[in-house]
């Protein structure tokens, strides 16, 4: 993947982050763009399901925010990191498969067709600070791959814990990238979260979010 340029003015190696994510790709991702960073589990009860009538945007900032609040107790100091990804294609919202079932389905329903990845991030400067919250959207294609790509990349198994079933970085070409990030398809929009920083970094305090 192309490194990309960041719209951060100092040095994020500088930066204090504390991710509360169980994700490989979001700690590659952070070690990839120079971030210093510690990894902190989230409790089992974290995560939740969209409400309903939830839109994608809203589902994606909630769950970022409740991971974040799950564990903001127990640090001390640090930049709080925390986010939640979702698929979501011709009115239907994606989030990890079930079983390989689950993932089945979800990609027969994607493919050939246009979606959307969403992202919220929360980042939190403790003790002090306050949550900012905000969401990255990514518009693209999936190719129409046949039954036979399918049953080959679910018998991978790189389908597991990945929203949509898929992961942008399995299959080359399966998916274009038609607007957005490309760092948000892979699991952490890497633009959104240097601005995030800065902010935090620049501002203490900040309206605190609902």
């Amino acid at each position: 993947m192309e490194h990309l340029p960041l719209p951060h003015p100092g040095d994020p190696s500088q930066v204090r982050l504390i991710l509360a994510s169980s994700s490989p790709r979001r700690r590659e991702l952070l070690a990839q763009y120079g971030y210093s960073f510690e990894v902190l589990p989230l409790p089992a009860d974290a995560e939740e399901s969209a409400k309903a009538g939830e839109a994608p945007e809203a589902l994606v900032a909630r769950l970022a925010l409740q991971k974040a609040r799950a564990v903001a107790a127990g640090i001390q100091s640090g930049v709080l990191l925390t986010c939640d990804t979702v698929a979501a294609c011709r009115g239907r919202i994606l989030g990890k498969p079930r079983d390989v079932e689950d993932a089945r389905e979800m990609l027969r329903w994607q493919r050939g067709c246009e979606q959307e990845v969403y992202s919220g991030l929360c980042v939190w400067p403790l003790p002090h600070g306050q949550p900012r919250v905000a969401v990255a959207v990514t518009r693209l294609r999936m190719a129409p791959i046949s039954d036979e790509q399918l049953e080959e990349y679910l018998s991978s198994g790189l389908w597991e814990g990945k929203a949509g079933a898929f992961g942008y970085q399995d299959r080359l070409g399966w998916l274009e990238i038609l607007e957005g990030s490309e760092t948000n398809v892979v699991g952490l929009p890497m633009e959104l979260l240097a601005e995030l920083v800065q902010a935090a970094e620049g501002v203490e305090a900040g309206p605190e979010v609902p």
